[in-house]
């Protein structure tokens, strides 16, 4: 199994991993619109997406969104899209994927927003700093 970061040369493959992700979380199947959109956005690197694969098979992937924080001030990463196939969880394979993107995407910071059912998942995998809620402004 190796890491990877992706590009638009693997967006077949990522598109089925994030409408597998999309089902298993119960959000709505992203639509072709929502695919343009995120290939052009992988294109420009706005969203730099990892991949976990073994042999030619991409079996997991997830996302980190770089800004830039004040909390050290330098550059931050949000986390998401976080999704290994089924078959191949309970393997190690999360925090090796976890672990390159927060080396290969230059971040000191990475931080995940994520349900409670899936903080023990997430504490597992190195995040373990609290910082306070996460809210998010919407309509």
């Amino acid at each position: 199994m190796d890491c990877l970061r992706l590009t638009v040369s693997h967006m077949d493959r990522l598109w089925e991993l994030q409408k597998a992700y999309k089902a298993e979380i119960g959000e709505d199947a992203p639509t072709d619109a929502d695919r343009d959109r995120l290939t052009e956005a992988v294109e420009t690197e706005r969203i730099l997406f990892y991949g976990a694969r073994e042999g030619a098979e991409l079996i997991g992937c997830c996302s980190v969104t770089v800004g830039f924080s004040t909390y050290l001030y330098a550059p931050s990463g949000v986390f998401e899209d976080f999704y290994i196939c089924p078959q191949h969880r309970h393997r190690g394979i999360a925090r090796k994927l976890v672990s390159f993107a927060r080396a290969d995407s230059g971040v000191s910071t990475l931080t995940v927003g994520c349900a409670d059912c899936d903080v023990p998942m997430y504490r597992a995998l190195g995040f373990s700093v609290p910082l306070g809620n996460l809210l998010a402004f919407g309509e």
